[in-house]
């Protein structure tokens, strides 16, 4: 059985379901937020493309992960027709995290272009 989860209605909501989907430790829940040739710029320095690279990529997060996450400070949203830019504020010190999204012909919308850290120039740490 397939089970049915909330989708994202507004483009913000993904940032909500996606702390909500972390915090329950639902990695293709996450997946599903993502359309299907979507591109993650996760983990740091690589490119991880398709939904079930993505599913991947975050089980083994979930398993390294703190938690709870916590929902961040968004940023204004950014829209253009069927597609829209999101961002929040880290809370973690990786700078901010950044998203393309497009809505689906259903009305919800999907992540297309995803990443999730950035660093402020001249910061060559890597995230602790």
């Amino acid at each position: 059985m397939t089970e049915i989860r909330e989708r994202a209605y507004t483009p913000e909501d993904l940032a909500r379901l996606f702390v909500a989907r972390a915090n329950a430790g639902d990695a293709a829940g996450l997946a599903e937020l993502y359309a299907p040739d979507a591109v993650l710029a996760y983990p740091p320095g690589s490119v991880t493309v398709g939904r079930e690279a993505i599913r991947a990529v975050c089980e083994r997060m979930l398993e390294h992960a703190p938690r709870p996450f916590a929902v961040e400070e968004p940023l204004p949203t950014v829209r253009y027709g069927d597609l829209s830019l999101t961002a929040t504020r880290a809370a973690d010190g990786t700078g901010g995290r950044v998203q393309v999204n497009r809505q689906q012909p259903d009305g919800s919308w999907l992540r297309i272009i995803d990443r999730p850290e950035t660093r402020p120039a001249g910061d060559t740490k890597a995230a602790s």
